[in-house]
């Protein structure tokens, strides 16, 4: 097989959500030593992206997401590479590229929920544009990624489309290799956890309320919240502040070493997630040992099987008992424990490279690709 071009959109390598890209690149690197790759990346991270593997060149890529530049300056670019084949790592593209594509969809969250910290009629325009880019994207590429069989299911039902055409691919969860640092204002302190974005479908209302009524039985536990300040954290971090509720700690944005620290020294890793598409979060924290107590909606059984402690998201009371259930049953938080470390075991970041590879090698062929497990 004569080696393709490929283009790699990179552009959300350092975003919240740019670990999948991220990883990908590095595995990509290690597997393939054929193909050809250019990989377009924001100006800003031309710097801190360098590729170790002399088919990997880094481009850089000025057009914003969700812009007209998107539709016209980034299909320009693309069509000057004259790439045999583009994987778009996100749904946002040039729509009327007609060139060879694969896509990772990697939920339909953004189409199901509102952004409070954004202009309400100007986010229901771009819910709009998105509901049209990503069924358009889903219909013209010659395949789709998608990292659980929730979200398959799921986009072939939004954009009406044969699942066979769509290939389930799963993510992983790598350790941290920075040495742990501590965060001095927990240090001694019995502390649960979440890190991430602090959007509606997170649920960190209902987590914050479910903290409140869990402090009549352990006065003494702090619920930590971590991610980068932004609009709707100060949002939620002011209805904490009215409902006169004590112990909790917004830190802010932190380093990996701190999340680290975070993971293997909190009580619990709560997760009460209304919605996603993988849940990497709750897989990293297995990966340093935290016991995982999560919401039981959407892929979230799929990813975290029996290693999770579940409650219904929706239900505050209910989440409360199932922290308190782990905070007081020594057996469970083992048994938790250790069933997180073995579920970790089953996604593998190569794996996902490897099988990524096959689609582009393999990308006009209706190919199931089975998760490796399974085989």
């Amino acid at each position: 097989m004569a080696a393709l071009r490929i283009v790699i959109d990179a552009r959300e390598l350092r975003t919240s959500s740019g670990r999948y890209v991220e990883r990908l690149l590095h595995y990509l690197q290690s597997v393939d030593h054929d193909n050809q790759y250019t990989v377009l990346l924001k100006p800003a991270d031309m710097a801190g992206w360098q590729p170790h593997n002399p088919n990997f060149k880094p481009v850089a890529c000025p057009y914003k997401e969700f812009t007209f530049s998107e539709q016209l300056g980034l299909k320009r670019q693309i069509v000057s590479l004259r790439a045999d084949l583009v994987h778009f790592a996100f749904p946002q593209q040039p729509i009327r590229y007609r060139g060879r594509t694969v896509t990772t969809i990697h939920d339909l969250t953004t189409l199901r929920f509102n952004n409070p910290s954004k202009n309400p009629l100007v986010f229901r325009f771009k819910q709009q544009v998105y509901k049209h880019v990503i069924k358009r994207a889903v219909r013209k590429s010659a395949r789709v990624i998608v990292g659980s069989q929730f979200v398959k299911t799921d986009v072939a039902r939004f954009a009406a489309v044969d699942p066979a055409k769509i290939s389930l691919i799963y993510e992983a969860a790598d350790p941290i290799t920075e040495s742990a640092e501590p965060i001095s204002t927990l240090a001694g302190k019995q502390f649960i956890m979440y890190v991430g974005r602090p959007t509606p479908h997170k649920n960190l209302e209902r987590l914050i309320e479910a903290f409140g009524q869990l402090q009549a039985k352990h006065p003494d536990l702090w619920l930590v919240l971590a991610g980068k300040q932004d609009a709707n954290y100060l949002r939620i971090e002011n209805a904490a502040r009215k409902k006169g509720l004590k112990g909790i700690i917004f830190t802010g944005f932190i380093s990996e070493s701190q999340l680290r620290w975070l993971y293997e020294n909190c009580a619990a890793y709560v997760f009460p997630s209304l919605s996603e598409g993988f849940g990497l979060p709750g897989l990293e924290a297995m990966v340093h040992g935290a016991p995982v107590i999560s919401s039981n909606a959407t892929c979230l059984p799929e990813i975290y099987g029996s290693a999770a402690h579940y409650f219904d998201p929706l239900d505050v009371t209910a989440m409360a008992e199932a922290i308190n259930d782990v905070l007081t049953d020594t057996n469970l938080r083992q048994k938790l424990v250790a069933a997180g470390r073995q579920q970790v075991q089953k996604y593998s970041w190569q794996h996902t490279a490897e099988q990524t590879l096959a689609v582009y090698n393999n990308g006009e062929k209706q190919q199931s690709i089975i998760p490796y497990y399974q085989t």
